[in-house]
């Protein structure tokens, strides 16, 4: 037989950065979690962790983190998003 330790078991865990990339891109297109493009992998890998760091606040402390890197520290953030509300009739 072999040797305890040797051989893990389980899947090999998942690039954070791959998952925050198919969360964000989710958000940024309005794209229900089902309709994830396949080389982004299953959407409910993608989901489980979305549902968890938005229930412990890992969600929001990404999002803080990122909005302080991307603008000046001396502006209001909360003045500097801005939501899309365009529709266009087909």
């Amino acid at each position: 037989m072999f040797p305890t330790g040797i051989f893990g078991t389980g899947r090999r865990p998942r690039n954070r950065r791959e998952i925050l990339n198919v969360i964000f891109w989710v958000l940024r297109t309005g794209a229900p979690w089902r309709d994830l493009p396949d080389e982004y992998g299953p959407w409910s890998t993608a989901w489980d962790f979305f549902d968890k760091w938005t229930k412990d606040g890992t969600f929001d402390a990404i999002s803080c983190r990122l909005r302080t890197l991307a603008f000046r520290h001396d502006a209001d953030p909360d003045e500097l998003w801005c939501i899309d509300g365009t529709s266009i009739r087909a």
